[in-house]
C-alpha cells in the first residue's frame, strides 16, 4: 500500500485556529489606526476652513462666510466670488448639505458678520472617530467629548479642551 500525502484534519484544525487567533489581535488594531486617521483628516479639514474664513475675512472685509460660500459653486471652480470663494475643496464645502460625510465626519460652520465657529463630529461615533473637534475666529483647535453638542465650541468654555 502507498502512503497518502496531504494534511490531517488535525493540522488544518490547528493552522485555522492559529489565523482566527492573529485575526482576533489584528482587527481592533485595524479599526483604531482607522478611527485615527480619520480624526487626524478632521483636524486638517479643520485647519484647511480656519485659513478658507481668514482669506474669505481678508477678500471680503466685515464677513465670514459658510461652508457653500467658501467652496466652489460646483466640481471644479469657476470664478470666485463672494457666493463661491473656490478656497476649499468640493467634498469638504458640500459635506454639509449632501448629508455625506469627509473621512467619517461631518463639518458645521456657524458664522456671523464678525465670528465663526467650526464643528467636526464623527459620523458613527465609537466607529468613525471617538472625539469631535471645534475651532473659532481665535484659530485655535479644540477637542470635545462625544456627545457634546456641535456649536459649543468657543475659547474656554467647559466641555472643550486644546489640541
Amino acid at each position: 500500500m502507498k502512503k497518502q500525502k496531504g494534511f490531517s484534519l488535525i493540522e488544518l484544525l490547528i493552522v485555522v485556529a492559529i489565523i482566527l487567533i492573529i485575526a482576533a489581535i489584528a482587527i481592533p488594531n485595524l479599526i483604531r489606526s482607522k478611527m485615527a486617521a480619520n480624526e487626524a483628516s478632521a483636524v486638517a479639514s479643520l485647519r484647511t476652513i480656519n485659513t478658507g474664513e481668514v482669506t474669505y475675512n481678508n477678500t471680503y472685509p466685515g464677513s465670514f462666510a459658510s461652508l457653500l460660500q467658501l467652496g466652489p459653486a460646483a466640481a471644479t471652480c469657476g470664478i470666485p466670488s463672494s457666493a463661491n470663494a473656490c478656497l476649499i475643496d468640493n467634498l469638504l464645502s458640500h459635506a454639509a448639505t449632501a448629508g455625506t460625510a469627509k473621512s467619517g465626519y461631518t463639518f458645521q460652520v456657524t458664522n456671523t458678520a464678525s465670528t465663526y465657529s467650526t464643528d467636526a463630529e464623527p459620523g458613527a461615533p465609537g466607529s468613525t472617530g471617538t472625539r469631535g473637534f471645534c475651532s473659532d475666529q481665535n484659530l485655535v483647535l479644540f477637542y470635545l467629548p462625544v456627545g457634546t453638542t456641535l456649536g459649543a465650541c468657543v475659547a474656554g468654555a467647559s466641555g472643550t479642551f486644546p489640541l
